[in-house]
């Protein structure tokens, strides 16, 4: 099995270095991999954040190991040069539709959340988020007003088709779980919002064991934090699901232990921990590996068909934490290698 391994910008690198080390030591010579530039990395060597090789490289592989993007020498580039905008087209010409990230607190970690520990305990669910509609990719610019005044537009759309097509993957992933599905949006003030919500309950007839509630961002939000534990499966659009799923990890105690893959309709995914490069401890073996290596236990899972090594790695990174493994995240002072060395132990 061939993997494309795209390390990225910042601490990309050396958090990829630890996933790949615990996939070595769980799957040995049953996987390959082939290294590729992108972000701002690719943008310093060749001048695009996604070049043609690391492209073809992508979709020649059964699935992406992917770091981080985001650079801040690039910050004042064109939109279309910017780190950030590799990882859009990753999952515009892989179709890359569905993001799916789970928010499960180790127990070990209840005083790191940023909620009362008897709260935090009860956070177990997965965000699936539509990746390839909403204001990402719609219609965008900058024009002038006819006062004479710069205005900037991004245009929020999806089709019925976008919207079923994710709403299946939120109904599968809850029938897999305690059958508790929540669909998140603003339908009491976007248009856009109010077809999602009539085509999920549209859909929601296919799957009459699976519980359905809708819910707008806004409650979402403060549930989040009031209590989590009543989600299982939040299945939401684009730029409800980025913000949504970035507070579920800090209500799950560190943004450094969260993973995510996005996958497409033949489970072709990308795998990546959901933090970014992190410019500012870039080097210096600050960074929490765990959410990569974790990101790889959902690649061996949903891409590779192997779960039981993902099981594997599951057990030994909460083995690592049960031991007392921590990062300076986590209010430790392990290095990052030292991380990867606690989960190697467990294993």
């Amino acid at each position: 099995m061939r993997i494309a391994v795209l390390p990225g910008d910042g601490i990309g690198p050396e958090v990829v270095a630890e996933a790949r080390r615990v996939l070595d030591a769980v799957c040995g010579d049953a996987l390959s991999y082939e290294t590729g530039l992108v972000g701002g990395a690719a943008y310093h060597a060749v001048g695009h954040p996604l070049p043609p090789e690391t492209l073809a490289l992508a979709a020649r592989a059964d699935a992406v190991l992917f770091g981080a993007v985001g650079d801040p020498r690039c910050d004042a580039l064109e939109r279309a040069l910017r780190p950030e905008q590799a990882i859009l087209g990753l999952r515009k010409a892989l179709g890359l539709f569905a993001n799916l990230r789970p928010a499960r607190l180790f127990p070990e970690l209840a005083d790191a959340s940023a909620l009362r520990p008897e709260v935090a305990r009860a956070i177990d669910m997965v965000i699936v988020r539509e990746l390839n509609g909403d204001v990402y990719f719609g219609e965008k610019g900058m024009r002038t007003t006819v006062t004479g005044r710069r205005e900037g537009y991004d245009i929020m759309s999806y089709d019925e088709d976008q919207v079923a097509r994710i709403a299946h993957v939120g109904f599968r992933t809850a029938r897999g779980r305690k059958g508790r599905l929540c669909s998140v949006d603003k339908a009491n003030v976007l248009e856009t919002s109010q077809l999602w919500r009539d085509v999920v309950t549209e859909i929601s007839a296919e799957y009459p064991d699976v519980t359905l509630e809708h819910m707008y961002v806004d409650n979402a939000a403060m549930q989040l934090v009031r209590a989590p534990g009543r989600f299982d499966v939040i299945v939401t659009g684009n730029l409800f699901g980025d913000i949504l799923s970035d507070q579920a990890s800090m209500c799950a105690g560190s943004i450094g232990m969260l993973p995510s893959a996005s996958i497409n309709a033949e489970a072709k995914g990308l795998y990546e921990p959901i933090h970014g490069s992190a410019p500012d401890i870039a080097g210096q073996g600050k960074a929490n590996p765990l959410a990569t290596i974790l990101s790889a236990a959902m690649m061996l899972r949903h891409s590779l068909h192997r779960p039981a090594d993902a099981d594997r790695i599951e057990a030994a990174v909460a083995a690592a934490l049960a031991g007392g493994a921590r990062s300076p995240d986590l209010g430790g002072m392990m290095t990052t290698q030292a991380m990867g060395d606690a989960v190697l132990a467990s294993l």
